[in-house]
């Protein structure tokens, strides 16, 4: 059982005991003040021993302080000429800021453990091949390029490229989504997510510090870190606020008995009703609730595959207003395939096999898409002097002869003549062109598809109160406005390198109002300067991408934009009950406080003022917990 449960229980029943004791047996007053301090110290060791460090630490105005002092005030109250005792209050008092405290623990560990359970994904050991034997180790300790197994049931425990085996892998704890991902010789796979059926036989390329589960787990742990504006203004709140409350209940414990007839007599009143002020001033509902429903919201954002940075960018997605995108793999698929083929001077065949083996080496998907179309790449062609130009294309030598692969700009400064293609000018499909030494030979036609939920996700978006789509794309103007033209989108700006990107997006930010945010959306990996530069930048389809995790605030898990919706809608909720929490505290405060001061309570003052501190308190992280539900 929890120690401090124990504690509470024990000490409810000691000060049942001490009630029954002191109400059949007529003690001196010492010695009833003996029989309530066995189950006060019992309760409240561990809260003195705060206040006593944070004074001699110079500190001292906090919860503990506050508790420390009424209480040990209503101990001492009974002994002043005239006073009631009020050691069952003391006690009364002590027992429910511990319940309170209780409750907060709980609610911290359920919102840690959510976010332990849902990013549960390392696993402890790891099946590595050395020397023909399978060895059962440390992921710490493979080294990149080792061989590791992987049997159904258990989890991918490093990053890498399978050489073996075909499998179904769950992705649910990275991206929150429970469709399985087929996978098989060749597909690059990422720790965390779990083999469901075939054995699988991975080459290791990053290192267990470097893989995507470590660098995961490493942005949740420090996401508390990083304060919304609404936290960091409470905490601060709450340091001006303390010493302020505790020079007030001295100014209500000594100023008003001067306007009564025997200021000794006024006294012990005024000073009971000071003691329920610091108890009802206590600002525990505030500084527990408010922190704890940003870290509970950040827990219900990781189980649906949204990492969320810290409560900070909780605030700026709440208030987004315009959301820019990039085009290729955020609202497109990112999965090219040639759709036709316009030779001048040469061949079909011809003009495939000398774009393929100039995008040999690229990992666009411009780039595999042209290999995928030509079958023989690997003939005995020699590849040289390979280059790439940003934002226009890749030069190469093949078998002596220089070969430009590109757009326009790159035919320009080559002085290759693009012919005119009327085919072209209509369709929505990206055009390559190739040159050979300086001459024209052709282009080729790529097309994209657009994701099955972007139209969703745009529409949902303008319901969720944002007034301004824009997309940015290096595509040319065709196919962008063909894109945007589908989906609804507001703006478009095309054929954009990167560093235009950044120029764009600077005047989207100094176009936008005050007060609300702009979000670019992009895939996290050849985006990253535009993604810092946003208010929030969100990476998209961020499975696997070290980019993405970095560069981002925010970052999906997989290639939905309709999560951008739900991340939205999440800040937003999360932001709203952090609000309830302040006005429902500061409101039942100021109303106890008042009706303390006119001492309209009278015997009923203490118990209301507990409710109005600890009752508030447990209300209000019970609400903070609704963040946890997504």
């Amino acid at each position: 059982m929890n120690t401090k449960l124990l504690r509470i229980i024990l000490g409810a029943v000691l000060l049942a005991g001490a009630y029954i004791t002191t109400h059949t047996i007529q003690l001196p007053l010492l010695a009833r003040l003996a029989v309530y301090l066995v189950p006060y110290l019992l309760v409240s060791y561990d809260v003195l021993a705060e206040a006593a460090e944070g004074v001699m630490e110079g500190d001292p105005f906090d919860e503990d302080f506050l508790m420390a002092i009424a209480t040990i005030g209503a101990l001492a109250i009974g002994f002043m000429p005239g006073a009631e005792p009020q050691f069952a209050e003391a006690v009364f008092v002590m027992l429910f800021f511990q319940v309170g405290e209780l409750f907060e623990d709980y609610a911290e560990d359920r919102s840690r453990k959510s976010i332990s359970d849902m990013m549960d994904i390392r696993p402890d050991t790891a099946t590595v091949v050395r020397h023909g034997e399978a060895v059962v180790v440390s992921p710490a300790t493979v080294e990149v390029g080792e061989t590791i197994l992987v049997r159904p049931g258990e989890k991918i425990p490093l990053d890498g490229v399978i050489t073996d085996g075909r499998s179904a892998l769950n992705t649910v704890a990275l991206t929150g989504e429970s469709m399985p991902r087929d996978v098989a010789p060749g597909t690059a796979v990422v720790s965390g997510c779990v083999n469901l059926s075939g054995l699988l036989t991975i080459r290791v390329d990053k290192s267990y510090g470097e893989s995507t589960a470590s660098k995961i787990l490493e942005l949740v742990e420090n996401s508390a870190g990083n304060k919304s504006r609404s936290e960091t203004f409470i905490r601060r709140f709450a340091r001006v606020y303390t010493p302020i409350v505790v020079f007030l209940a001295l100014a209500v414990a000594i100023i008003p008995p001067f306007f009564h007839d025997s200021y000794a007599a006024a006294f012990p009143t005024w000073a009971y009703r000071a003691l329920t002020f610091l108890v009802v001033s206590c600002p525990c509902a505030l500084v527990i609730s408010v922190p704890l429903t940003f870290f509970a919201g950040i827990g219900g954002a990781s189980s649906k595959g949204i990492l969320i940075k810290g409560g900070n960018y909780m605030d700026t997605l709440a208030k987004i207003a315009t959301v820019v995108f990039d085009k290729t793999g955020t609202l497109t698929k990112g999965v090219f395939a040639v759709d036709a083929v316009h030779p001048d001077k040469l061949g079909e065949r011809e003009l495939l096999h000398l774009a393929a083996h100039v995008e040999h080496h690229s990992n666009h998907p411009i780039a595999l898409a042209l290999r995928n179309a030509y079958s023989d790449e690997h003939d005995s062609c020699t590849i040289g002097q390979v280059e790439e130009l940003a934002g226009r294309g890749i030069r190469a030598t093949v078998n002596g002869r220089v070969v430009c692969v590109g757009n326009e700009k790159m035919m320009a400064e080559t002085g290759a003549t693009v012919s005119d293609c009327e085919p072209c000018r209509h369709t929505a499909g990206t055009i390559v062109h190739v040159s050979v030494d300086g001459e024209y030979a052709g282009h080729v036609s790529i097309s994209d598809r657009i994701k099955d939920d972007s139209h969703d996700a745009i529409a949902a978006l303008r319901r969720n109160g944002i007034t301004k789509t824009v997309m940015l794309t290096g595509d040319r103007a065709a196919v962008g406005e063909a894109v945007a033209t589908n989906l609804g989108i507001d703006e478009v700006f095309c054929e954009l390198l990167p560093a235009d990107k950044v120029t764009r997006m600077e005047q989207l930010l100094r176009e936008k109002k005050d007060g609300i945010s702009l979000a670019f959306v992009g895939d996290g990996i050849n985006d990253a300067p535009v993604l810092a530069l946003a208010d929030v930048g969100i990476a998209m389809g961020a499975l696997g991408s070290d980019a993405a995790i970095e560069a981002a605030d925010v970052v999906l898990m997989d290639d939905k934009p309709s999560k951008i919706v739900q991340a939205i809608r999440i800040a937003k909720r999360t932001i709203a009950i952090a609000k309830q929490n302040a006005w429902f505290a500061i409101l039942i405060k100021v109303g106890i406080l008042l009706m303390v001061a006119a001492g309209l309570l009278g015997s009923w003052a203490m118990p209301v003022a507990v409710f109005g501190d600890v009752g508030v308190m447990i209300l209000a992280v019970l609400n903070a917990m609704r963040a946890l539900r997504v």
